[in-house]
């Protein structure tokens, strides 16, 4: 067994692991850091499985992937925190942004 598969399977493992703290997770913050957790190590899956098949473009397709993990993981933040998606930040502009 290669030294990548054994890293596939630790990632695998942690990804149960973080699946699971998102499930249980005592407060909605906790569960959107799971998540995002959880999209970090595809990303690295993502990564390992390219070097395991010998296909560096997936490196490519691996930064897609945690840019839009990053992007997706600001969104729900912005929205948990000021209740929408709108361009300002200010609650106190009357709904004018």
């Amino acid at each position: 067994m290669s030294i990548f598969a054994v890293s596939a399977i630790a990632i695998l493992v942690s990804v149960a692991l973080a699946l699971a703290r998102a499930i249980m997770g005592p407060t909605a913050y906790d569960r959107i850091l799971a998540l995002n957790a959880i999209g970090t190590k595809t990303v690295m899956l993502i990564a390992v499985v390219g070097f395991m098949n010998g296909r560096p473009d997936f490196l490519d397709l691996a930064i897609v992937y945690a840019l839009m993990n990053f992007i997706g993981t600001l969104a729900v933040l912005k929205y948990f925190k000021f209740g929408t998606l709108r361009r300002g930040f200010s609650r106190s502009s009357g709904g004018k942004s």
